[in-house]
């Protein structure tokens, strides 16, 4: 699994930042975090296999290897502990890394994704989409959710940024992360028994994940802050990068201080 690392600067103690993207997107999704905070601590965005430049598992991709690789990724670093944070299918993937090692992780990010296992009506869906996606290629689907990736009042730049990743990403991937989608546990009695700080966050005009769904993750988790990002649909840390690095660096400091 490839990863993009910045070193750590020990003027203070800080807790390493773990960014993990969604799907269609890689690494680069993170660049406006990558930037804010890998002056002051040390950040690891990796593209999930299938994704970017890491290799392709052909099949299914369950989300517990997913979070495998990011534990081998944290070994290979020699990170111990970290602030782990994740968007959509990679906050979902955080998920199952708080369930696999709960030991490694000081604080947790659920922006725009939820807990609940899929329905069966999303199963059909997935399993479909993933069928296109290898038999069409990405160009269709990503012209298709573009605009509900990002709101349609998005800038330019940040609209093509997100195209541009969606259609990078090779189809193989693309279905095998789909196919685990269909298949994911439910976290949400898992949320329940969290024991360290969480950072819930949401664009108002997110449909994939209303607002709704963060509501209900903010109150099941123990101790959880909610921030809903107007002017943004489902990937504010893009469309709204300053308010989404305030809330986020506001959160980190709140972690280091506790730890």
């Amino acid at each position: 699994m490839a990863a993009e690392n910045a070193e750590n600067m020990a003027t203070v103690p800080t807790i390493p930042l773990v960014l993990v993207h969604g799907h269609p997107f890689d690494h680069t999704m993170w660049t406006p975090q990558i930037e804010a905070f890998s002056a002051s601590r040390q950040v690891i965005a990796p593209d999930l296999r299938g994704y970017g430049t890491s290799p392709v598992t052909p099949g299914v991709t369950g989300f517990p290897e997913f979070a495998q690789d990011i534990a081998a990724l944290l070994d290979e670093w020699e990170v111990s502990a970290c602030v782990l944070a994740g968007l959509s299918m990679g906050g979902q993937i955080v998920m199952d890394c708080y369930r696999q090692f709960p030991e490694r992780i000081r604080g947790l990010v659920l922006a725009d994704t939820f807990p609940a296992a899929e329905t069966p009506e999303g199963v059909t869906v997935r399993h479909a989409m993933a069928d296109r996606l290898l038999r069409e290629g990405m160009r269709g689907y990503a012209d298709e959710v573009l605009e509900k990736m990002v709101a349609p009042y998005a800038e330019a730049e940040v609209k093509a940024h997100v195209h541009r990743m969606m259609t990078a990403t090779g189809p193989e991937g693309a279905a095998a992360a789909l196919r685990a989608r269909a298949a994911r546990p439910d976290y949400r009695e898992l949320l329940t028994r969290v024991t360290v700080p969480a950072l819930v966050v949401v664009g108002a005009d997110d449909e994939y994940t209303p607002v709704s769904d963060a509501e209900a993750m903010h109150a099941a988790l123990p101790d959880s802050t909610l921030l809903v990002v107007e002017g943004a649909a489902h990937m504010p840390n893009l469309e709204r990068p300053k308010e989404f690095n305030e809330a986020l660096g506001a959160f980190l400091t709140k972690v280091d201080t506790s730890s």
